[in-house]
């Protein structure tokens, strides 16, 4: 079997995989830049993550899927908002109460899904679960316009990296190291916007 054999196999497996790679580094990217234009976008990965995550039961995995649609919906209508407000979409900062807030709603979500995913014979149950609770609050935070999200997006995807890579999904696990990249773009960028928010004209 030669190597391009192996790679047309590979995309005929996992093409739905693969689509959703693609398209949720292009949402991410268009994130990172504070484009509104990311929102369809991440909503397109969102449910074909959805289908990819049912199938190799990691069932929080796939309930966060749900989830995201319903911020990609909210964050999609709250950037539109500030966009016609202010013109651009516009960095607002976190306060220590709300990183304690959103921090300590991770972890008991992490603990009441754990719960759950036993029960219903998921893979992973306990750290799938967690996973999921804090990419919420990443989620919450990045449709509300806070830096912060970067931040809780790098340490969370790291993390994900591991876990697919157990579950053989490699294209997700590559797609996560790269989204791991894109969180420090991001990041960088967002705290940019914001000093230059706060700095008089």
């Amino acid at each position: 079997m030669t190597i391009w054999t192996a790679i047309a196999n590979y995309l005929t497996a996992n093409w739905l995989e693969v689509a959703g790679t693609i398209i949720t580094v292009l949402g991410i990217w268009l994130t990172t830049r504070r484009l509104l234009i990311c929102w369809p976008i991440v909503l397109a990965a969102d449910l074909i993550y959805l289908v990819v995550f049912y199938r190799a039961k990691l069932f929080s995995d796939a309930l966060l899927q749900i989830f995201f649609v319903a911020f990609t919906l909210y964050g999609w209508w709250h950037w539109w908002r500030g966009v016609r407000q202010d013109g651009s979409v516009r960095v607002v900062p976190l306060s220590v109460r709300g990183w304690i807030a959103g921090l300590a709603a991770g972890a008991v979500g992490a603990v009441l899904l754990g719960w759950l995913m036993v029960r219903i014979g998921a893979a992973l149950p306990h750290l799938d679960a967690a996973l999921t609770s804090y990419s919420l609050v990443a989620s919450w935070w990045q449709a509300r316009k806070h830096t912060a999200n970067w931040w809780l997006w790098i340490a969370v995807n790291l993390v994900y990296i591991g876990e697919y890579l157990y579950k053989n999904l490699v294209a997700t696990a590559v797609l996560y190291l790269l989204l791991v990249v894109l969180a420090v773009m991001g990041l960088v960028d967002w705290q940019r916007a914001a000093r230059t928010i706060q700095t008089p004209a």
